[in-house]
């Protein structure tokens, strides 16, 4: 995955982790990836 300026520290996601269950089942695309896309789509204007 690459770094952005937007994505979560680690210390960010452990505490969004312990709210979001991430071992329950399998995913298509990792939970973190989501949350670090969701600051960086209306930073940068993507649609």
């Amino acid at each position: 995955m690459e770094q952005y300026s937007t994505n979560l520290t680690n210390k960010q996601w452990q505490f969004i982790e312990k709210i979001v269950n991430t071992q329950k089942r399998r995913r298509k695309y990792s939970i973190r990836g989501i949350f670090d896309a969701i600051p960086y789509l209306p930073k940068t204007g993507c649609q």
